[in-house]
């Protein structure tokens, strides 16, 4: 069976959001879909797989429980079903900025389509941002991109502060996963003086559609928040894999290095942790692997199914749902 992955988020006003996780949890358990929706004030982001039929109810369902005339969902495939859960959370932000007042709604950057997107981005005179995480830019980037170095997208307005003048940038253009960061990132910008601020319309996700292959200016691969790690520029299951101690993805080339213990460490992440989280990691694989054995998928704290970020101890995927 193919599942089809489904990225999608909308700006909007919500209430009622109780009801509507209820709503929501219902018609994707009722579906067998798998994935997680996060609900806020906001408004909505999620991401979401199951087989094509059932995907294109669900949205044709939701589209019409919110209102929308339309809802942009980006897709891609997986032979695999890319969550091991399906959960729908609310949530303060749909996407976590921690900066009160912050409306995409009421003011954002430009959108710029794939078809235009790389004849801005070689202007010279433009700027331009990856708005993604460190450790989602290590492994693919668009050429001359500059990155923040931040952890979570909290960082990210303190990098504007630290970096970033109004006078100094006239022209930023800024991109991430499926579009939902740059959306808040240019109505931050837009908020604090930036006058020209571009982003690329439904993100990476959108482009590599439009520009598969060789046609594409993308260079590596595309970090996504489920079970398949990266893609690849044709928007299929990529080359890296996931350190389950500290999350961040790794290469055929990390795991050559003594430093790398499968489930327990990575060169990325050793030297950060001590013996007693390492004792804890290879007791959290030893039960993976036991329920593997048994045929049962192993849910717990930490576990590869509901993955802690390093920091907050939250899932990495409320974090950014691929969208993002």
């Amino acid at each position: 069976m193919s599942y089809r992955v489904c990225a999608f988020y909308r700006f909007m006003r919500l209430e009622d959001l109780a009801l509507l996780q209820g709503l929501i949890k219902s018609r994707l358990i009722g579906a067998e879909m798998c994935g997680t929706v996060l609900l806020a004030p906001e408004g909505i982001n999620g991401t979401v797989a199951g087989p094509e039929n059932r995907t294109l109810q669900f949205f044709g369902w939701l589209q019409s429980r919110l209102g929308l005339s339309s809802l942009q969902v980006r897709e891609s495939w997986c032979e695999n079903p890319p969550f091991k859960r399906t959960k729908v959370k609310i949530k303060r932000e749909i996407v976590t900025l921690g900066v009160e007042g912050v409306n995409p709604v009421e003011q954002a950057g430009t959108y710029v389509n794939p078809n235009e997107w790389d004849a801005l981005i070689e202007d010279p005179e433009v700027l331009l941002i990856d708005t993604r995480n460190d450790y989602e830019v290590e492994v693919g980037c668009f050429k001359g991109a500059v990155s923040p170095g931040t952890a979570t997208f909290r960082d990210f307005p303190d990098y504007v502060k630290q970096h970033l003048d109004p006078e100094q940038s006239p022209k930023i253009a800024m991109y991430c996963t499926g579009g939902i960061r740059c959306e808040k990132a240019s109505a931050y910008l837009k908020q604090n003086g930036f006058r020209e601020v571009f982003q690329l319309q439904g993100g990476i996700l959108n482009y590599l559609a439009a520009f598969p292959g060789d046609q594409s200016s993308w260079e590596g691969e595309c970090f996504v928040f489920d079970d398949r790690m990266t893609l690849d520029e044709n928007l299929t299951s990529g080359e890296y894999d996931q350190c389950h101690a500290c999350r961040r993805p790794i290469s055929e080339s990390d795991k050559q290095s003594d430093k790398y213990v499968k489930g327990v460490s990575c060169p990325k992440c050793h030297d950060h942790k001590s013996d007693q989280d390492r004792l804890r990691y290879a007791e959290r694989e030893r039960q993976v692997h036991l329920a593997d054995l048994r045929g049962e998928v192993h849910i717990g704290p930490g576990s590869r199914a509901n993955p802690v970020n390093r920091k907050s101890g939250e899932c990495d995927i409320t974090k950014e749902v691929i969208s993002e």
